[in-house]
């Protein structure tokens, strides 16, 4: 298995904006925790690198651990920056777009919607 895609070691301590590396002209992202009620994701944007507009059948909470960021959420934009975070409505059009570069934690709940 992709080390990348492997969920961080249980019951030990990390430093969480030391778990992925910036790396030049990429997005890169590293699983914490992956279940079929949601998971948690960190993320590294070097800048000027975005992430196309979509949307998610979930809410999304998106905290700023590195940086800063600019998210457009239904075509409205917010600057995050360090320590901020935001929650992104289920099925809201959003995308992302690194200024400089930035790292975050992205957690998606998936159980709550029956």
């Amino acid at each position: 298995m992709n080390k990348d895609n492997e969920e961080i070691q249980k019951a030990k301590a990390h430093i969480i904006v030391e778990i992925i590396e910036y790396v030049p002209n990429a997005v890169l992202s590293r699983t914490i925790i992956k279940k079929t009620t949601g998971n948690v994701t960190v993320s590294a944007f070097d800048a000027g690198e975005e992430i196309a507009e979509k949307s998610s059948a979930f809410d999304t909470y998106i905290q700023i651990i590195d940086g800063s960021a600019e998210i457009v959420i239904d075509g409205k934009k917010h600057q995050l920056g360090l320590g901020q975070g935001i929650i992104i409505p289920a099925h809201q059009r959003n995308s992302f777009c690194a200024k400089e570069p930035f790292k975050m934690i992205s957690t998606v709940i998936k159980s709550g919607y029956e």
